[in-house]
Parts: structure tokens; C-alpha cells; sequence
């Protein structure tokens, strides 16, 4: 099927009588007649369900939508984007272990990479994705177990080349997990260009209404792990914490995924509540229709901003002056990829929060990728963390401002933007 069907009908399929809607299955726990059952889901010897905590009905055929989206073979739904992007990290690295990153991140991100994995004994190395191949390699070290990049930079909005990470990670024999936030898989499907496991925080345009926080892991099934089995001893060997099972073997295709639930969901419990879910599938529904409007809002905005002499640079791909629009006519089905656009005002750091707080229908808000158009400062909110040296590095400046564009009318917004300009002026 076509993808906007797909974001219909994916992941769930009734039988004769069965509810239309994925159904929510509100409940921790299953009942099963026999003890001899509930040992075989134990043992990973049978498909159920047992415990929410680690997988639960409506969860999963979610899961399975936004796997099918992607092209993937498997997928699982987590409590938030941050743990996915953790789980999607820590299910193949430990502590002695190398993670290779693109500097162009989102702050979460970056922290979580910067400050919390070392804690964990896991080494991080961030890199300009804008450097040629040859100069990245050089980072790659023998104990690096993959390659981590944006699709999309949250804020900075560089396109990732997808190819040459691809390239980067396959030459070292590890696999390359792109963040698709921002694109979603109706402007950019990373498994195509040689990307092997996709994260998302669903929060975001997924979701589109500011209704649930929420994650999701998408795993290709093209990494051979046991091509690389020294590596990845997690999947390739037996896991004592699970009678011995060998992930790659018994599950082929969705052994990363499995390990994901079977180890870290056990462990970890990050997972999403069944109501939560069952929202976000709800929300996938009208995803083309939503990303169709953030597109063209924005298009109409970046090139409004682009003609203002108070502006001193707009940064979004759909525009062909900016310097990653043929790599978004490659990578994106439509160049500008989302509704996120970011701009540097003329002025200072208090000019750009005096901008903000004169906005009237955008909200201020620390959210992004909504039905509602919001704004924000991020050297002051997501990015306040940073020190100058790397806001430089994640591509922000004390005066960009991030404007995520939503679904109203392009004229409301415009006007809005055009009498906060006056007022800093």
C-alpha cells in the first residue's frame, strides 16, 4: 500500500466482528489457562504477552504502523524520543564501548551523549556532518559499535547525507541509526539511502496535537549482526539473563528489537502507557495531510523571512538559498522536509527574547512540530546547557530563533510575526 494508507491501516488488522480501531488494552496484565503457557512466553519459545511493562497489544500494533512507514522490519514504542534515542544506543553499546556522533543535535541529545553516557562508561565522539568522508573516518575507533545522526537538526535544520554516514558506519562494520523526528517517513525514509535503525520522538509531528510525550525504535533487518559478531556479543551470544537465548539466531530479522523488549524494557520499564499509544495511532491517521500544511506554511514563511532587512539569515531547506537545499532535494520528498524553520534576527540575544515574548497567536513554548504554530529561543531553553563554544558546534547562535510553523492559516501567522519584528524594532 501507499503510505498514506499505510498511516491507516498498518498494524492492524480485524478479523470478522474484531473493533475497527485498534482496540486500547488497558490492563497490566494477561490471563492464561495453563502454567505450561506462560512458561513458553517466558522462555521467548512462543509470541504473547504477559506483563505490560514489556510489551502490550495496542503498543505493539502502533509499533508495527510506524515500522510498516518506515519500511522496517520491526518496531517498538517507548515513554519518550529520550529513550529511545538511549535504548537505541545502549542495546549494542556498554560501557567500554565508542559511540560516533553528528555534533548537530538536538540539546537533549546532546547531553544525554555528552554528559550522561560517559557516566555509563560509554566514550562519545562528535563530528561536523558537514565533513568530507575521509576526515570522519578518522574518528572511527576499534571499539565504535555505531554511527548516530539527525535526519533533520534540531534547531540548526542540516540535512543530513545520508549515504555518507551509511558509508562511515558500514566501513567500520556498525550499523547507522538516524533520528527521522523531523521529516517523518512522509518526507524522508533514511532505510532507502543505507540507514539501518530509525528513532523517533513521536511527540512530535507523529503525534501532531501536543497530546502524549512518546518514542519509537524502527529497525531495518538489513544490519547482519552476526557478520560482525564480535561486536555485538549481545546479540550474537547467549543472554544469560534470558535462558541463553541468542538473539540473532532465534529472531533473525527483529533480534534488535526483541533484545530492546526482552532486556532493556524489563530492566528499564520505559514504556508508553496502552491511552497513550492508542492516541499517537489515532494521530498517525491524518500525518500526510498534517505534513502537507507544516510544508507549505513554512515554505511561504522561510521565503516572508528571507525578504526582511531585520533578519539577518533564514535557515530552511526549501529555500534555494540555503546551503543544504540540493542535499534535501535528494534526500527529501519535499525540500523543506517540515515545518521547522530557523532565524537569526538582527540584534542581540535580548532583541530575539523581546521578538518572542510580542508574539501573539505563536505560542512560546518548548515544543516543536505541532498543530500550533510555537516558537522558542534555544540558547536560552533547549540548548541553555551548552557552553559557546559547543551552541557553535550544534549550529546555534545567540539570536536564532526556532519557529516551528503549524497548521493555521499562513496569514494569521504572518501577521503575527510581522507586528512582534515592529516591536523589537
Amino acid at each position: 500500500m501507499n503510505i498514506d494508507t499505510e498511516c491507516i491501516h498498518a498494524g492492524w488488522d480485524p478479523g470478522d466482528g474484531d473493533p475497527r480501531q485498534i482496540p486500547i488494552y488497558q490492563s497490566t496484565t494477561w490471563y492464561y489457562d495453563s502454567s505450561e503457557h506462560m512458561a513458553k512466553l517466558f522462555d521467548l519459545s512462543e509470541p504473547g504477552y504477559f506483563y505490560t511493562r514489556l510489551a502490550n497489544p495496542t503498543n505493539d500494533a502502533v509499533a508495527a504502523r510506524i515500522a510498516a512507514l518506515e519500511g522496517g522490519a520491526a518496531g517498538v514504542l517507548t515513554s519518550s524520543g529520550q529513550a529511545a534515542s538511549f535504548f537505541s544506543i545502549f542495546n549494542i553499546c556498554q560501557a567500554g564501548d565508542h559511540l560516533l556522533t553528528s555534533a548537530a543535535l538536538y540539546g537533549g541529545t546532546y547531553n544525554l551523549f555528552a554528559i550522561t553516557l560517559p557516566k555509563m562508561g560509554i566514550e562519545v565522539s562528535f563530528v561536523d556532518p558537514d565533513a568530507p568522508l575521509a576526515e570522519l573516518k578518522k574518528a572511527i575507533q576499534p571499539n565504535t559499535k555505531c554511527v548516530f545522526a539527525e535526519t533533520l537538526s534540531n534547531p540548526s535544520l542540516n540535512v543530513l547525507d545520508i549515504e555518507k554516514f551509511a558509508t562511515l558506519a558500514h566501513e567500520a562494520g556498525v550499523p547507522l541509526i538516524v533520528d527521522n523526528t523531523f521529516p517523518t517517513p512522509i518526507n524522508c525514509r533514511p532505510f532507502e539511502h543505507g540507514a539501518d535503525i530509525v528513532v523517533h520522538s513521536t511527540t512530535k509531528y507523529l503525534d501532531g496535537h501536543g497530546s502524549v510525550v512518546g518514542g519509537a525504535i524502527v529497525d531495518s533487518g538489513n544490519f547482519d549482526w552476526t557478520a560482525h559478531a564480535d561486536k555485538f556479543p549481545g546479540l550474537t551470544t547467549p543472554d544469560d539473563s534470558y535462558h541463553g537465548v541468542i538473539y540473532a539466531e532465534q529472531f533473525g530479522k527483529a533480534a534488535y528489537i526483541t533484545k530492546i523488549v526482552a532486556q532493556l524494557m524489563r530492566d528499564l520499564g520505559s514504556i508508553p502507557s496502552p491511552h497513550n499509544s492508542f492516541l499517537l495511532g489515532v494521530n498517525i491517521e491524518s500525518l500526510p495531510l498534517r505534513m502537507a500544511k507544516h510544508v507549505a506554511n513554512a515554505q511561504t514563511i522561510a521565503e516572508w523571512l528571507e525578504k526582511r532587512d531585520d533578519i539577518k539569515i533564514v535557515r530552511y531547506p526549501g529555500l534555494t538559498s540555503d546551503p543544504y537545499h540540493k542535499l534535501a532535494k535528494k534526500y527529501l520528498d519535499v525540500a523543506g522536509g517540515c515545518g521547522v524553520i530557523s532565524f537569526d534576527l538582527e540584534g542581540s540575544r535580548e532583541d530575539a527574547v523581546k521578538f518572542l515574548d510580542a508574539l501573539k497567536v505563536i505560542s512560546v513554548a518548548t515544543h516543536v512540530a505541532d498543530a500550533r504554530s510555537c516558537a522558542l529561543h534555544p540558547a536560552s531553553a533547549t540548548h541553555r546547557q551548552l557552553s559557546d563554544e559547543q551552541l557553535v558546534s550544534a549550529g546555534v547562535t545567540p539570536t536564532l530563533v526556532r519557529l516551528s510553523v503549524g497548521i493555521e492559516d499562513v496569514d494569521d501567522l504572518i501577521a503575527d510575526l510581522d507586528q512582534a519584528l515592529a516591536k523589537v524594532g
